[in-house]
């Protein structure tokens, strides 16, 4: 084949990709992060590597942590139980999460530790008095946000663990009024952990915790609002009145239906409207489903964490079964045609410097 027809094959090729993708509105690749052996998984947070963690069965059907890594999933163990669940992930791939205790049923409520998972090995974190507790975010530090019952498990309290104390934030909020219990879900570098305060009589709303000082932020509509994740300025997501939501500390912005579950540090986030995953990004809602190869097989049901490069994990089923996903952008249709032209323009040098070396040799 002549340089000249390989160089049209080739701009053939790269055009039909290129329409393919601008046709199709494919966005995202789609990987399969398997399972440990079982018939199911969950991802539920990625970091700026692209490692992600979650929860998977075995084949003996108990559930498990795991770390995906390299295109591996790990698995982490227990401590000691059969159950353990990684929620969260920072850079360093530490993990938090929280894991049956030894000897314990899986439907005890009783036997229950949060637990930070780094360099292979799995540490207990304890309880502020209860027998259950479970981290739900982990920072840069090591920090760990979550719950745990108080002594004789008379009430769950958001607590934020930190050089190897675990503390229960303070149970009035900023305008004095007493917190009945909290939960502690997302936290970022600076320490700040976000979730959600019960003041009783069926009134909870979302909390952002900074400074020592608890920030009730409100409700769009109804008497309940819940937030799950904030980023490195102190943006929140979660969702209240049945709509995803991003809380400032000083308002709530409405992002459309359903719930945000991840939110990066340039506000987009990631969630659910029903069993379908979403993204929430520069003022839209999007299917998830409608950004992927529609040839791929995939039902995306939820997504559940997003990193900083728009990298999305969560919940989906290939096949009928259900595993745990990993989104990753695709380069730009735009960005496609310009390397097109530019491998087109590399061959086409390459074609007139060869005729001209032939015309050098003739003459």
């Amino acid at each position: 084949m002549s340089t000249k027809t390989r160089s049209g094959v080739l701009f053939f090729l790269l055009l039909t990709l290129f329409q393919r993708y601008s046709a199709a509105a494919i966005i995202y690749s789609v990987t399969d992060l398997g399972s440990l052996g079982g018939d199911y998984s969950v991802g539920l947070a990625v970091n700026a590597s692209g490692q992600v963690t979650g929860y998977s069965s075995l084949t003996s059907g108990a559930t498990h942590a795991f770390l995906y890594s390299g295109g591996v999933m790990h698995d982490l163990g227990t401590l000691g139980g059969t159950e353990s669940y990684g929620r969260s992930i920072n850079d360093s791939g530490q993990v938090a999460g929280d894991s049956l205790l030894s000897g314990s049923a899986k439907t005890a409520t009783n036997s229950i530790h949060a637990f930070r998972y780094s360099g292979g090995v799995m540490a207990d974190l304890g309880s502020l008095g209860g027998t259950w507790s479970s981290g739900y975010g982990i920072n840069a530090s090591g920090q760990v946000s979550g719950w745990s019952y108080n002594a004789g498990d008379l009430k769950t309290l958001a607590f934020l663990y930190s050089d190897g104390l675990m503390d229960a934030l303070i149970t009035h909020d900023s305008l004095g009024r007493f917190i009945n219990g909290s939960i502690g879900f997302g936290i970022n570098a600076n320490g700040q952990v976000t979730g959600v305060a019960d003041y009783g009589g069926g009134v909870s709303h979302a909390f952002r915790y900074s400074g020592g000082v608890i920030t009730d932020l409100g409700v769009l509509g109804g008497p309940a609002s819940t937030a799950y994740a904030i980023n490195a300025s102190g943006l929140m997501t979660g969702t209240q009145a049945g709509r995803a939501v991003w809380f400032t500390g000083a308002g709530s912005t409405d992002l459309g239906p359903g719930v945000g579950y991840s939110i990066n540090d340039s506000g987009q986030v990631t969630g659910a409207v029903g069993n379908l995953a979403y993204l929430y990004s520069d003022g839209e809602a999007t299917n998830l489903n409608t950004l992927i190869d529609p040839t791929s097989g995939w039902v995306l049901t939820s997504g559940n964490g997003i990193n900083n490069s728009g990298w999305i994990t969560g919940r989906g089923t290939i096949d009928g079964t259900g595993h745990a996903f990993l989104l990753m952008p695709l380069p730009e249709p735009s960005s496609i045609l310009l390397a097109a032209t530019g491998l087109i323009g590399l061959l086409g040098y390459a074609y007139r410097r060869r005729r001209w070396k032939c015309s050098t040799v003739r003459v």
